[in-house]
């Protein structure tokens, strides 16, 4: 029997694997906003934080009716065709290697900050596998450090904010007003707040991730994790927007990108803040990429247990993990790090992609749920019109990537097909092994039949040239040289008959003969020995006689070389073969 994993996480370990992941897109999503909206970044992402804060009703209520894991997959599974759960299920997963490969990729280069001389990508994939063996570990211990990270995470926000206040206290809002009065985009303010919007949805990632892993909660714990994710980012992400451009020219902003928040530590706090927001930004990146982890590993089993994906994978360790599933999932990530070689706007756009993606059809689960299972008890309800909002707004930042990010969307599609079809795959596979049946057994029959026919005519040929009788006419000769006929045969010929003649005078009689050949009967099972004697004279006469009455060739006849008192020579026995 396999250990069962009793372990249920609680109010702060369940918001943490997941907060991990949403509040570690405060530090990248800001440069992003920044670079798209300018100074109108911490508009955009106040209008992320009302989209989100519809989805908590949504995701409330279908989790709160359907409470297994699968998020998306889950609710269009039972509200829908496997296929549709199937193709959520698979933008879910594309989220979740994006989302780790981000994770990984940011963390390095905040490390890089500290330590320059380290290989950004190779130290990303050592990130991935130490939390692949994490994750193998089990779920008990990978919440115990989800938590450290996310409370020194949370200190070292508000440490951040507190000293931006203070800074922007003690100089003014110079800065602030230099930024705000910058040429607005061509197209005008709702284009620009579009664009914005369309980057700052990269910062509600891991919002998602608490479904995949309801079943490992406590009761009561999933709408908390919910609220709280959703006041974080709420507060952090438009604030910490607010404080850069109050304090850092925009102009300066692209060269900081890739660790911005150390940038500002440093300018309001000094090194040891920036030290400080760097060492942070390590941990709680490493936190989204256990994350990941954890959700993916929740949402395979659900899959595999649906047979959507082989039994392979259920396969567990003694702690109960999926350790199969968690090393698939570590490959996958490598290959898209490889693929996009970690730059931070390309996998960015392939996670938004997938993730909006996700979003958009949990809303329409949500609905469908509405119509096809409005019986279903649930804790909370989200109304219609909210629902329908909420999708909206993801298509509309779902377009906005497309237009940010062409290249983002094509390597998204180049993943998303061959997910596609192994999964179509894998949900046709009866149908498939059996076309595949009938295709074999189409070219199989004529060949089959003419194999058959093949096979019984060649040994009815093969029988006929062994049952060809052969001949050796001997007179008195011992063991020894009868066995030299019985290998000259065995090595020459394809018979499994031979007549052994002795041609004796009226009367006589050879016991030892007969003993001999019983000898060789025995050793030699292969060929069938039929001992004959015939009263007469050996000679040309007699092979005539035996050749006619046996319809035995007389080249098939065999004798000893004769001596020199035989009355024949050999060319006058027709043809009979000297074999000794």
């Amino acid at each position: 029997m396999k250990k069962n994993i009793t372990h249920k996480l609680n109010e702060l370990q369940a918001t943490a694997i997941c907060g991990n992941d949403i509040t570690s897109s405060c530090l990248y999503v800001s440069a992003l906003t920044i670079g798209y909206a300018g100074q109108y970044a911490w508009i955009s992402l106040l209008i992320v934080a009302f989209v989100l804060l519809l989805f908590r009703k949504i995701y409330g209520e279908v989790v709160g009716a359907l409470p297994l894991n699968g998020g998306a997959y889950n609710v269009l599974l039972n509200t829908s065709t496997k296929r549709i759960a199937s193709f959520a299920a698979i933008l879910t997963v594309l989220s979740y290697m994006t989302t780790a490969v981000i994770s990984a990729t940011e963390a390095m280069h905040y490390l890089h900050t500290i330590f320059e001389g380290i290989n950004i990508l190779m130290a990303a994939a050592v990130v991935l596998v130490l939390f692949t063996l994490l994750a193998i570990i089990g779920i008990g211990e990978s919440a115990i450090v989800a938590v450290c990270i996310f409370i020194i995470h949370l200190v070292t926000l508000v440490l951040l904010v507190v000293f931006s206040g203070f800074f922007i206290f003690s100089n003014g809002l110079e800065t602030f007003h230099l930024n705000w009065e910058l040429p607005m985009n061509s197209n005008g303010i709702i284009y620009t707040l579009f664009l914005g919007f369309s980057a700052a949805m990269l910062g509600i990632s891991g919002f998602e991730s608490s479904a995949n892993f309801v079943e490992e909660q406590k009761a009561g714990v999933f709408p908390k994790t919910l609220r709280n994710m959703w006041a974080i980012v709420s507060f952090f992400n438009p604030v910490i927007a607010l404080l850069l451009i109050a304090i850092i020219p925009i102009a300066q902003l692209g060269e900081h990108k890739e660790s911005l928040l150390s940038y500002l530590g440093h300018t309001t706090g000094g090194d040891w803040l920036a030290w400080m927001i760097s060492i942070d930004a390590v941990l709680v990146l490493c936190g989204a990429v256990l994350t990941s982890f954890v959700g993916v590993s929740g949402l395979l089993k659900r899959m595999t247990l649906d047979r959507i994906l082989p039994n392979y994978f259920l396969k567990e360790n003694k702690r109960g993990s999926n350790y199969r599933i968690i090393v698939t999932f570590l490959i996958l990530c490598v290959s898209v790090m490889l693929v996009t070689k970690g730059r931070l706007e390309a996998l960015a756009g392939v996670y938004t992609f997938s993730f909006l993606a996700v979003m958009a059809l949990f809303g329409i689960g949500n609905l469908l749920l509405k119509i096809k299972r409005r019986k279903l008890p649930r804790p909370e309800k989200a109304r219609g019109i909210a629902v329908v909002v909420a999708i909206a707004f993801i298509l509309i930042g779902f377009a906005g990537n497309i237009i940010l990010n062409k290249e983002a969307f094509q390597t998204f599609i180049n993943y998303l097909i061959p997910a596609v079809l192994f999964v179509l795959i894998m949900l046709n596979r009866s149908l498939l092994i059996q076309t595949m049946v009938d295709i074999l057994e189409y070219f199989y029959k004529p060949v089959r039949k003419f194999a058959i026919i093949s096979n019984r005519y060649l040994r009815k040929v093969q029988n006929k040239i062994h049952s060809q009788e052969f001949v050796f006419f001997t007179k008195s000769d011992d063991v020894a040289i009868l066995n030299k006929v019985m290998q000259y045969v065995q090595n020459n010929e394809t018979t499994r008959k031979l007549k052994i003649v002795n041609v004796r005078l009226l009367g006589e009689c050879n016991n030892a003969l007969k003993k001999d050949l019983e000898v060789l009967d025995r050793a030699y099972p292969e060929i069938h020995i039929e001992f004959v004697e015939i009263d007469g004279v050996f000679g040309p006469d007699l092979i005539d006689e035996l050749s006619e009455q046996w319809k035995i060739p007389k080249n098939f006849m065999f004798i000893a070389s004769p001596g020199d008192k035989f009355s024949y020579r050999v060319s006058e026995l027709g043809g009979v073969r000297l074999i000794m």
